[in-house]
Order: structure tokens, then C-alpha cells, then sequence
């Protein structure tokens, strides 16, 4: 029902207009209503309705007007009616139309002279524009600027019509004279742009005549000029020598658009050094200029490519690429880290650092709103750069231990998470980082800091005054005890009543009470009258950072300080000649434990202690009491193993990964051998030889050999009817990132001619058609490629569905054949990738769109369920191998990827496996928006039963 028209505008179709009041509008003398009369009339028309009787009143009422608002309208109107009859012949009231037409190319003013040209533009009747073709050409000296480059735009279309190169011979040669003697420069851009599309050997031999002048020229018309390099250079590599010097004068030019063009036809034309160097200095040198934050997220973009394929040059420009790092979003912050830290090499890594080191000390001004998480990337890829290159890490480790105590608890932990991993892997800095971390230990506020940093703590305190230095601190954070105290009540009760009291329960009711000293006595409940609610003891607010986290209720770091302790008591027993002095300090961590427990159980709390805390507080009482050798070993050599063990484990992870990203490619055994220095060099530019070189590089490794492989692409091909319909169809899906092409194959199986053949496609989902169909004659047995471009906004899966409809000669109706459903897989938009653990549980914290699927599978075994899985959704896994090895019954996992359009994927796998040994569990998904949820767990419904 649509009508196509240049103007798309929403109306409301439930209050119409009636025909007679517009008629009737047009026919009065008031402007104003003769304006609203031709919007409803021409939105009415939009949205399917026919209003046949007003043409006459338009054409006897409107076209006389001189008002430009009423002409613009006319003309929309006239692009909207049907011009020609059923058979295609042009209407015969067609002629009035074509007299107006020809009177406002003569108008004396030139908006209406230019809206009209404009206007010709949209018209393909060759019946209506050619006694028009006169006028159209005068047009082209006239002396505005703005009528002549319409003009310019009107020859091209008739130009480009089934004859329109009949109706207009000299056209080509036309615009070439024009351009020699034009001024204006969106004139000369338009009669340029006509040579790109018309006449391409008239284009490339203006441009290569004036080489010189192409700076100078505007950067619309210099567009053209790099839109056609790269056409020319597409069809023919051996001419791109002749373009190269005017694409490098280009990138010295004014507009940005034009630079940034320029760098990617250069980037995509040679793979000289000299030439990806140009280009990837121009990206960085617009990335400092440039103020839009989408603009720079495109070079990034484009700076990532250059990374991936020309490395070795990219790390020379490490430096400027860091000078993204002053924008303020934080996006941009994070995705010029994450360039830059795939860039890092020994010689570079100290000048990274050091300005990472600077713009963390920036980041305590306060000045901007999300400076915590700018801090946290920050302290992340210094941890990075320090794990790979060790020798950098005395440089800034004490920096970022002034950020234990940070109020962004994120960046916090990932300071103690990096001091941990520095302290094993470098041991000369152990003693430095102990000291520090013992006197900046007071400052942490946050329970999960405090434990990794008394986990530290008690591994890496070797020496005697480092261990009594531990103990000191750990009990100067934890304050006085008791942890609350039991204070006499005011108001005295009545003696007899106390005694009476004290009589009837002796033996009973006897309990503990803990007095000013911290000690234990037994008392009645005789007394008990003369006692108050128990009450909390706060200590210091200076030096209690323990103590107030305990008084929270936070048991689990009661039960880390005690295995701290219990581990520095071990190692003081070791490096502690005193027999003493051991005692003493053991007392103490016990009635530390002890309090603890008391606190616990202690009606001062709102919830008591955890059972799990608890277990593991008395473990730590019970190891000081009666200690063994093998006990001694587990908890002072074990754990550091097993620490050890993880840090390999995450060392040979990441050399996998990078492992998998490199392309291994090899060149077939009957490829050609082009030897370079037997060429002739006589006339090739320095580019030109550096090319040559890179070329033959690359034919060497293999990278010309095609990615995909023939048989990859017929599984592509999908059938679209049955093979006894009339016509015959199927499609190649191409699916680009947020553009999917249909090339579809048509052929006639009858043995007569079809006509006005369309294919018909309509979409669901996050999909929509980028152009509108059109109809093609089919004669008989002959077939036809037809394209369909399709945009994608979202990862979910989509469909498309369509017909095609076509008309014989013998038959008056139409013939409709429907076509299979094409299904647009969410795998073709999902890729595999990587985060943190930390990275992961905070995204699936914050994403409200979960699917929850109901584990259904004929694999018996977890490992390889969870591998088939993967498998089937294209995800990686993020949880480490060694952590899935052995066999006990139950494996969970966490599964990453990230889709085309910037989205998280996460799905977390819980396996049990039950006595009769089907598995039984389920997998959840996560994401931001609702469609990748429902998607994946679709995908993974109909595929998690098994492989076929």
C-alpha cells in the first residue's frame, strides 16, 4: 500500500480528511489552508489512499501559484501519483503536467528553477523528461550557483535511465567542459560525481590532468576523488602507483572527513610501511584533534585493524596512541588500554608505565564523575604490563599500594590482587612490599582488601621482626578486648528478691562472665537481675579498621585474621628461639579467637556467626593448642603451592589465547613465486617497491590464501522454493557485522516471458530492508542475480519471509509463489571473548535479563556436555581448565562472548550428575537487552541434546 516518495512522515490515518474539504481548501484563495489542504493530501496519499478526483482541482488551482511552500508540495505531490497506466504507458494528463514543469525551469526565480530540477531527479518516465531535456540543459549556465549544480544532479539521473544515454549523447562531454570553467565547488563536486557514475575514463583523466590542483579543491569533491581511486585501483591494482602521491597530498587536507578517508584508501590500497605509517600517524593526529566521542571511537576502531595486521609499526606509535588516554570518556580510556597493552614490548614498556603511573596520580584530583573506574582500568593494565615485563614492577608497586585504602572498593582489590601476584613473582621486592603493606595496613576500609592483604601478610612474613611486626599490626587494628562489655545496672533490685533468686537456682544456672580484663568468670543467675544488655566496645576509629568491620557482623574476615594469626604463630615458632615469647604471643592470638566466638554467639549482633566461620575460627584454636608436623607443613608451605600452581595456570591460559589469535597461515606448494629483484623497477615509485616487498612477503606466508573454504559457502545456500515451482529460487546469506546481503538466484522454468517479476521480503525481528523492491522481465528459462541489503540493529535471531510475484501474458492476475523462511542465526553476530572473574560477577550483578534453561541431554559425561556446549554457541570458557579436571559428580562453569554490536553475553553452566547417570542441572544466561537472552537460550534448547 506504501507509495514511494522522498518525504517520510508519520500521520494518523484514524481522523482522515475528507476529499471534498480539501478540495475545497484548494480551491479558496486563503494560502495558509492551501498549504494544510496539500500536506493532508499528500500524506493521505503516503499511507495508501487514493484521491483521484483532486488532480484536476491541483492542476487548475495549485500550479498557478507562485507561493515556493505550495510548489514544493505540488512537486512532492506529482512524485507520489502514478504516472503510467497498468500497461506502462504515461497517463495522457501527464502533458499539463509537463507544461508546468517546463515554465518552472524557465521561472525567473531560481528556488523554483532548482526544487524542480531537483524534483526531475526522482522522475524515470523518459516520456515526461524528454521535451524537457532542452530547458534541463540551459539550466546548467544559469548564472546561481544553486540552480546549476540541481541541474547537474537532473542530467545525471536522466543520464543513468534505461536510454537515457540516447536521449542525452553529449552529456559526458558536457560536464567535462563544464568543469574547466566552473567556480563553484559543490557544482564542480556534482558534474564530477556525474563523470564517476557516467563517464569513468573522462573522470580519471580530468583527475590525472590536474593532479596538482586536487588540495585545493573543496572536500566534497575531494570524497569523489578518493570514492573513484578506490573503484579504479578495485578493478585494476597495477594503476594504483598513478593515485597514490594524491591520496598522500590528502591527508594534509583541511577537512577531517577527507584526512580520515584518505588514511583508509591508503590503508586499503598498500601495505607499504611507509604508507601504513602515514595512515596510522594521521588516525592518532585526529584522534587528538577531534572533540566528537563517536569520531574517536571510529579511529580506535581503525587503529586496532593497523594492530592486528602491521604490529611492528603500530608499537612505534604506542606513545601517540596513548594521548587518547586525556579524554574524558571512559570508554575511549578503556578501549586505548586495551590497544596499548597488546603493544607493549621491553623496549617501550618503561615510557607506558610511566605515563600510566602519571595519569593515576591525575585520577586523585577528583575532578571528574567516574574517575574510580578510570583509576581501577588504569591500576589493571599496569598490573598487566608488570606481570609481563617483572622488571617494571619496583617502579609501581608502591604507588598503587597508597590506593589499598581507595574508596572504590573495585580498584582496591585489584591493587591487593597485583600486590599479591608481584610478591611471589618478585622476590626481591618482598621485603619492601611487606613493610609498606604493614604500615599502610590501618588505611584499608574494606573486608575483601583486608583479607588478600592478610593473606599476604601471613604468607610472606618470613623474618622475625617481620612476623611480630604482622601480629602487632593485626592486633592494633583489632583494638582492646573484649569485642563488647557487661556493665552493673543503675538501678538496683531488691535485695530479698536477690536472694531469693539465688537460693532457688544454684547449680542450674550457672554461666560466664566476661569482666574488664577480658577474662572469663563463672557467675549466677542470682546476679543476673543486676546486669544490663550487653553493649558494643568501639575502640579507636584511627586504628580499628578490623575491629569495625567485625562489629558489622562480618565473620568471614573473623576467620581470615584467625588463620593469619594461626600462620604467623606457626612462624614465629620457627624463627622464634624464645619458648616465651612464642607462648605469649599464641595466648594472645587465642583469646583474640576466643572473643571473636564469644561476639558471635554474643546477643549484641543481629545475626550470630556462621557455622562455616565458625568451623573455621575453632580449626585455628585447636591448630595453636596441639600442633604436628604435617598440619605445620599444609599451612605453611601448601597453600603457597597451590597459590603457585594458580598463577601457572593463568600464565599458560593467557599464552593460549594468544596463540589462538595468531593467524597461522601456509602457502600452497603450487603457488606462484614472483621474484623481486628480477623486476623491472623503471618508473616505480619508493611506495611502490616497499609494496612489491610486503606483497611478496605475504604470498610467502599464505595470507592471500582465502579464508573460506567453497564447501563453507554452499552450506550458506539456502533453498527458497520447491523444485516443481515455476520459478525457482535460492539465496546466499551474507551476514557483516550490521548488514546482511541476499543474493538471491531466480530462474524461470517455464517457457514464457515474466513479467514485472518482484521479489517481496518482509522481515521480523530487529531487521528492516534497506530498499524497496523492484520488477524485472524473466524470459523463458532464464535466470536473474537479485541483491537484498538488510540492516541489523540487535543480537537476536531474526526472519526473513516473502514472496515472489510475477504476470504472463496469458494469465490477467498475478501470480504469487511463496518462499521458505530464512532463520538469521545469533551465531553469525556472537564471537568468543575474554574478562576478569571480577569483570564477569559484576555484569552478572548488573544485567537484569536472565534465561534460565533446564539442562535436557543424551551426553552423559559433564566435560563433554559442557564442551558441546561451547561448541554449539560459539563462547568461551572462562573458567580454567584445571579447575574442570577430575571427576566428582557436579562441575559448574562460566561461559563469555561478546556480540558485533558491543554486547555481553554470559551463561553459567551447573552440571550434577545423578545416580542412574543422566545429567541433571541448568544453564543460565545474561545479558543487557532481552533479545540475546531469548536468543542463546533458544540455541542452546535445540542443540543441548547432543551432537547428531
Amino acid at each position: 500500500m506504501e507509495k514511494s516518495c522522498s518525504l517520510l512522515v508519520h500521520f494518523d490515518k484514524t481522523t482522515p480528511a475528507i476529499a471534498n474539504e480539501i478540495k475545497e481548501a484548494l480551491e479558496g484563495n486563503d494560502i495558509p489552508a492551501k498549504i494544510d489542504a496539500m500536506k493532508k493530501a499528500v500524506m493521505l496519499l503516503l499511507n495508501g489512499e487514493n484521491l483521484p478526483q483532486l488532480f484536476i482541482t491541483i492542476v487548475r488551482y495549485v500550479l498557478p501559484c507562485e507561493d515556493h511552500t505550495v510548489q514544493k508540495l505540488l512537486l512532492l505531490y506529482l512524485e507520489i501519483i502514478d504516472k503510467v497506466d497498468g500497461k506502462g504507458r504515461v497517463l495522457p494528463e501527464m502533458i499539463l503536467i509537463c507544461q508546468n514543469l517546463r515554465n518552472n525551469l524557465i521561472h525567473p526565480n531560481e528556488y523554483i528553477r532548482g526544487v524542480t530540477l531537483r524534483f526531475l531527479c526522482r522522475i524515470s518516465e523518459v516520456e515526461i523528461i524528454e521535451p524537457l531535456v532542452t530547458s534541463i540543459m540551459s539550466n546548467l549556465e544559469h548564472r546561481h550557483p544553486y540552480v546549476r549544480r540541481n541541474a547537474i544532479l537532473a542530467v545525471m539521473s536522466i543520464y543513468k535511465l534505461e536510454h537515457g544515454d540516447q536521449i542525452l549523447v553529449d552529456a559526458p562531454e558536457t560536464m567535462e567542459k563544464f568543469l574547466l570553467t566552473e567556480q563553484d565547488q559543490s557544482a564542480k563536486r556534482n558534474a564530477f560525481l556525474m563523470l564517476f557514475n557516467c563517464a569513468q575514463d573522462r573522470a580519471i583523466n580530468y583527475l590525472l590532468t590536474n593532479v596538482d590542483k586536487v588540495p585545493d579543491w573543496g572536500g566534497p569533491m575531494q570524497m569523489v576523488v578518493l570514492e573513484l581511486i578506490r573503484k579504479v585501483c578495485r578493478t585494476n591494482k597495477a594503476e594504483k602507483g598513478k593515485y597514490i602521491k594524491i591520496i598522500i597530498s590528502l591527508l594534509n587536507a583541511p577537512s577531517a572527513a577527507v584526512v580520515y578517508e584518505s588514511a583508509g584508501t591508503l590503508v586499503s590500497l598498500s601495505s607499504a610501511p611507509t604508507a601504513i605509517k602515514a595512515a596510522a600517524n594521521t588516525y592518532c593526529q585526529l584522534l587528538v584533534s577531534q572533540s566528537d566521542y563517536n569520531f574517536k571511537l571510529i579511529l580506535l576502531d581503525r587503529l586496532n585493524e593497523l594492530k592486528s595486521s602491521h604490529r611492528e609499526i603500530m608499537i612505534d606509535m604506542i606513545m601517540d596512541v596513548l594521548r587518547a588516554l586525556s579524554s574524558p570518556n571512559v570508554d575511549i580510556q578503556k578501549k586505548t588500554l586495551d590497544i596499548v597493552l597488546e603493544l607493549i614490548t621491553p623496549r617501550n614498556v618503561s615510557e607506558v608505565v610511566l605515563t600510566l603511573k602519571k595519569e593515576v596520580v591525575k585520577t586523585q584530583s577528583g575532578e571528574l564523575e567516574k574517575n574510580g573506574e578510570y583509576r581501577q582500568m588504569l591500576i589493571q593494565a599496569i598490573h598487566s604490563c608488570a606481570i609481563k615485563f617483572p622488571e617494571v614492577a619496583s617502579t609501581v608497586v608502591h604507588l598503587l599500594m597508597d590506593f589499598l585504602g581507595d574508596n572504590n572498593i573495585a580498584s582496591a582489590m585489584d591493587v591487593a590482587v597485583f600486590v599479591r601476584e608481584i610478591i611471589e613473582t618478585n622476590p626481591k621486592l618482598r621485603v619492601s612490599i611487606i613493610t609498606r603493606l604493614l604500615d599502610t595496613f590501618y588505611q584499608i576500609r574494606a573486608a575483601r582488601v583486608c583479607s588478600c592483604a592478610l593473606w599476604i601478610i601471613g604468607e610472606y612474613c618470613l623474618s622475625l621482626s617481620e612476623v611480630e611486626s604482622g601480629i602487632a599490626t593485626i592486633k592494633q587494628c583489632l583494638g582492646e578486648l573484649p569485642f563488647f562489655s557487661v556493665s552493673e545496672n543503675e538501678e538496683a533490685a531488691d535485695s530479698s528478691k536477690k536472694t531469693q533468686q539465688a537460693t532457688s537456682i544454684t547449680v542450674s544456672s550457672r554461666r560466664p562472665a566476661i569482666l574488664a580484663d577480658g577474662t572469663y568468670a563463672t557467675q549466677s543467675a542470682a546476679s543476673e537481675t543486676a546486669f544490663s544488655v550487653p553493649s558494643v566496645v568501639q575502640g579507636s576509629l584511627a586504628t580499628g579498621n578490623l575491629r569495625s568491620l567485625l562489629l558489622t557482623g562480618d565473620f568471614f574476615l573473623g576467620a581470615v585474621i584467625s588463620c593469619t594469626l594461626a600462620k604467623l604463630i606457626l612462624r614465629l615458632e620457627e624463627v622464634q628461639p624464645s619458648k616465651v615469647e612464642v607462648n605469649k604471643a599464641a595466648s594472645n592470638a587465642l583469646l583474640v579467637m576466643v572473643a571473636m566466638l564469644q561476639l558471635g554467639q554474643s546477643s549484641v549482633l543481629p545475626h550470630p556467626i556462621d557455622n562455616d566461620s565458625y568451623d573455621r575460627i575453632v580449626l585455628c584454636i585447636r591448630l595453636l593448642c596441639n600442633t604436628g608436623d604435617d598440619v605445620r607443613k599444609i599451612w605453611l608451605k601448601s597453600c603457597r603451592e597451590s597459590f603457585i600452581k594458580m598463577l601457572s595456570d593463568k600464565q599458560l591460559r593467557e599464552t593460549e589465547e594468544i596463540k589462538a589469535k595468531a593467524q597461522v597461515s601456509h602457502s600452497q606448494p603450487d603457488d606462484l613465486i614472483d621474484f623481486y629483484h628480477l623486476k623491472s623497477r623503471k618508473g616505480m615509485s619508493q611506495l611502490e617497491l616497499e609494496d612489491e616487498v610486503q606483497d611478496d612477503l605475504k604470498r610467502a606466508t599464505g595470507q592471500f590464501v582465502k579464508d573460506a573454504d567453497d564447501a563453507n559457502k554452499l552450506n550458506r545456500i539456502i533453498q527458497l522454493t520447491g523444485f516443481s515451482d515455476p520459478v525457482y529460487a535460492e539465496a546466499y546469506v551474507t551476514v557483516h557485522h550490521y548488514d546482511i546481503v541476499l543474493d538471491v538466484a531466480i530462474i524461470n522454468r517455464t517457457k514464457e516471458t515474466l513479467q514485472n517479476l518482484c521479489l517481496e521480503l518482509a522481515t521480523m525481528g530487529d531487521l528492516k530492508l534497506v530498499e524497496r523492491p523492484q520488477n524485472y522481465t524473466l524470459a523463458p528459462e532464464s535466470s536473474k542475480q537479485i541483491k537484498a541489503n538488510i540492516k541489523v540493529s540487535s543480537t537476536e535471531t531474526g526472519v526473513i519471509f516473502g514472496n515472489i510475484v510475477y504476470e504472463t501474458s496469458n494469465v490477467l492476475e498475478r501470480t504469487v509463489v511463496v518462499l521458505n523462511d530464512i532463520h538469521i542465526d545469533i551465531m553469525d553476530y556472537i564471537s568468543p571473548a575474554v574478562c576478569s572473574d571480577a569483570a564477569f560477577r559484576t555484569m552478572w550483578a548488573e544485567f537484569e535479563w536472565e534465561n534460565k534453561v533446564a539442562i535436557n541431554t543424551t551426553i552423559s559425561n559433564a566435560k563433554e556436555f559442557l564442551d558441546h556446549i561451547i561448541e554449539s554457541t560459539n563462547m568461551r570458557c572462562l573458567t580454567p581448565q584445571s579447575a574442570l579436571e577430575g571427576e566428582c559428580g557436579f562441575m559448574a562453569a562460566n561461559l563469555y562472548a561478546k556480540s558485533a554490536f558491543g554486547e555481553d553475553a554470559l551463561v553459567n553452566i551447573s552440571v550434577e550428575k545423578q545416580a542412574d547417570g543422566k545429567l541433571n542441572g541448568y544453564i543460565r544466561i545474561r545479558s543487557k537487552t532481552q533479545g540475546i537472552a531469548l536468543s542463546l537460550g533458544d540455541k542452546i534448547t535445540l542443540k543441548q541434546k547432543g551432537p547428531k
